[in-house]
């Protein structure tokens, strides 16, 4: 059964420009054309540096795209007087065109002091299939911080016999220890099906491949393609696989 995914730092919206340009963001989702989207830096209700919008919903509804939020910062509302307003948050999302039927946020291990991370566990109905697709952002400033959260997720994946896709922006480079405790037990996919450098990061100067499709046993990459833009300072990396 084919599937195709992608993965998408989208920078809460802002591009090269400096700009917050929501519909810029989703017309880069739109040409990936991928069923599943893992995305990162997402705000929702979080600051006016995103005009206080929940970006995971409003980038799903246009498409009409099932999501889920994993709020990896969390804080109080702005106005702690109204009993109305929203809890500003920071996180991941996955976007699906397909059924999710459960879904839950796992914190990463980290330093007291660093910004929290976490991966977002998804299970999707896929025409009667169930995929598992994990979406996680690393730890920018730490390797050792990396590495426990790379082991954190393999455990997490090995937990479920479910084929499993796992998204994101890992903060580190092809042949890097964390990469490498990722990779004993999935398969990155732009190794075996991409074509050129397949570099991700910053997309002003791309020097860097920090963005990864990776996949379970049970799952077969067929295609890997870096999409250029200028809509976050990340290109996404989208592919095609087999479940």
């Amino acid at each position: 059964m084919p599937l195709r995914v992608a993965t998408f730092n989208i920078h809460h919206g802002v591009g090269l420009d400096g700009r917050l340009a929501l519909e810029r963001t989703a017309d880069v989702i739109r040409r990936t054309g991928a069923e599943v989207v893992g995305l990162q830096e997402v705000d929702r209700h979080l600051s006016v540096r995103s005009g206080w919008v929940d970006q995971a919903t409003w980038l799903a509804d246009r498409p009409g795209m099932d999501v889920v939020y994993g709020a990896n910062v969390d804080l109080d509302p702005d106005d702690p007087d109204d009993p109305d307003a929203p809890r500003r948050r920071y996180g991941n999302a996955v976007l699906a065109a397909h059924p999710i039927r459960a879904w839950r946020n796992i914190p990463l291990p980290g330093s007291d002091g660093a910004e929290p991370r976490g991966v977002l566990e998804t299970f999707i109905d896929v025409d009667g299939t169930t995929v598992r697709v994990l979406d996680t952002h690393l730890q920018n400033r730490s390797q050792v911080e990396r590495i426990a959260q790379a082991e954190r997720i393999v455990e997490v994946i090995a937990a479920s016999p479910a084929p499993a896709v796992l998204l994101g922006d890992m903060n580190a480079t092809p042949g890097t220890p964390e990469i490498g405790v990722l990779t004993a037990a999935l398969v990155d996919t732009w190794r075996v099906v991409g074509v050129g450098d397949g570099l991700t990061f910053d997309a002003a100067t791309p020097h860097a491949r920090i963005d990864y499709v990776l996949t379970s046993p049970g799952v077969t990459p067929r295609t890997a393609a870096v999409v250029r833009t200028d809509a976050s300072d990340h290109y996404p990396v989208v592919a095609d696989v087999a479940i």
